[in-house]
């Protein structure tokens, strides 16, 4: 092709002017670009709450660049606002280490002013950090109550960890049935691991009385909303025939998509079906893969033992 002919092949300057134009007046006209310039007005004129909501779409590259720095400067000024939503905002991105040094400590406190704010995730999430410390600042019993104070406060996601801890009774008496009831409730507040937790009961009977088709359904629930251990666990009731049709190939569906999503056991497993041949082509390389993957993604089992000293 020519020179020429390429040439001819491009719109008119005009026409490149006029297109541009016109999608600058397109995204000028744009509700959600007109809603981040009013966001963005409205918190420099000092509106705390449109600070929060502006830092969330810079956040996210919501209708505007996306500049997590920045964002972080807008949930600070919104905290200071008393906006207890964007102090559980800023110590999640100083958790994760999101557009701003990582700092658990800051973390910490900045959950427990938007705890005692009222953001029910913060108390949420300061309970989680209590009840994961690995040293002697772990303090189950400080969860449990916070756990319960975001429960009681419209939280489900605390409901689903407080359900957790009577099932082990760590920081609470174990109970068994209190442990079903808040993972039903959790469940019932589209808290994902809730259903889990739930199907869990009732898969062994514990709390409540055994019901595999149940622990199914509930599993199901789980997996269609990407939760990876429900598609885990509903391919161990395949495998098993429990409470749904044995199926194989279902299985090592199941166990794929959760492998897929960082599930260690569930890449074991599927390891298994290779290495045997069971509802896949046996294939012992593939097995060795997968289950390489699931030592990996943390679970003990699929690792090699070391060899011992002589």
């Amino acid at each position: 092709m020519t020179i020429s002919e390429t040439q001819s092949r491009r719109p008119p300057a005009a026409l490149t002017l006029l297109l541009a134009a016109a999608a600058l007046a397109f995204s000028a006209c744009n509700p959600g670009a007109e809603e981040a310039k009013s966001l963005r007005a409205a918190c420099e004129e000092g509106d705390p709450s449109a600070c929060n909501q502006f830092g969330d779409k810079l956040l996210t590259g919501n209708y505007v660049l996306r500049d997590r720095p920045r964002a972080a400067g807008l949930f600070r000024r919104a905290c200071d606002g008393s906006i207890a939503e964007s102090c559980t905002r800023l110590g999640t991105m100083h958790q994760n280490g999101t557009g701003v040094d990582r700092d658990t400590t800051l973390a910490t406190t900045l959950y427990g002013r938007a705890c005692e704010g009222g953001d029910m995730d913060g108390c949420t999430r300061l309970g989680r950090l209590h009840r994961d410390r690995v040293d002697d600042a772990r303090d189950a019993t400080r969860a449990a109550e916070l756990f319960r104070r975001a429960c009681e406060g419209g939280g489900m996601e605390g409901c689903a960890h407080l359900g957790a801890l009577y099932l082990t009774g760590d920081g609470v008496p174990q109970d068994f049935a209190r442990a079903a009831e808040l993972s039903e409730q959790a469940c019932n507040g589209d808290v994902l691991s809730g259903c889990v937790q739930l199907g869990s009961l009732y898969a062994a009977g514990t709390g409540v009385d055994r019901d595999d088709e149940r622990a199914a359904i509930l599993f199901q629930q789980s997996c269609d909303g990407d939760e990876d251990d429900g598609c885990f666990r509903l391919g161990q009731l395949s495998a098993s025939g429990q409470g749904v049709a044995q199926d194989f190939e279902r299985a090592a569906e199941l166990y794929r998509e959760a492998c897929n999503s960082r599930h260690g056991e569930a890449c074991y497993q599927l390891g298994q079906l290779y290495q045997s041949g069971t509802g896949v082509p046996r294939q012992p390389g593939r097995a060795v893969g997968y289950i390489s993957r699931a030592c990996n993604y943390g679970y003990q089992l699929a690792c090699p033992e070391e060899e011992s000293g002589s």
